[in-house]
């Protein structure tokens, strides 16, 4: 392995023992500004990809097929950021506040989700040329699959939190 593909799974094997100390207890759940954070990653991750596409005059246009890579990356990461939403807890205390708390196995979907992005990355970008891929196609893709994931997942937890708030029961928990 390169430098390059260990680095993120150093820091993952680091980060990860913190995030889940630090999900131990539930966190006050502010809808007000849940808007924040994917009103962010969709500004940045779209200036991204806007500038990469009007300010490299080297690459070729995109083809079907790459649109068909980024709305794949997209569609995973929303399906993806759905799932994670789904997993966390959220209950009202007493007093009308709500609190969430982060589901370890949420945690472990985000640590498979980084650790199939590098494995996906070593394959595709090497070999998108002889498979007919536009390589930039396939890196805006892995933007897209975060730019779902957050999305996604503030979008979920926060129709489960306006049902709690109205006191009506968590569909989560109700199963199918």
């Amino acid at each position: 392995m390169t430098t390059e593909q260990l680095i993120p799974l150093i820091v993952i094997a680091i980060v990860l023992p913190l995030v889940l100390l630090r999900n131990r207890r539930p966190r006050t759940l502010n809808l007000r500004w849940m808007w924040v954070v994917p009103v962010l990653v969709v500004v940045l991750i779209g200036f991204g990809l806007w500038a990469t596409i009007t300010f490299d005059p080297t690459q070729a246009p995109f083809r079907p097929i790459d649109y068909a890579v980024l709305a794949a990356g997209l569609a995973l990461g929303v399906a993806a950021g759905w799932q994670r939403g789904r997993m966390v807890v959220i209950h009202k205390d007493p007093d009308g506040v709500l609190k969430a708390q982060a589901s370890p196995l949420g945690l472990i979907l985000i640590v498979v989700l980084l650790l199939g992005r590098q494995g996906l990355r070593a394959v595709l970008e090497p070999h998108a040329a002889d498979w007919g891929l536009n390589i930039l196609a396939v890196q805006d893709a892995f933007m897209l699959l975060a730019v779902g994931l957050v999305v996604a997942q503030r979008l979920e937890i926060y129709i489960r939190a306006r049902r709690i708030l109205a006191g009506k029961p968590d569909a989560h928990l109700e199963g199918p």
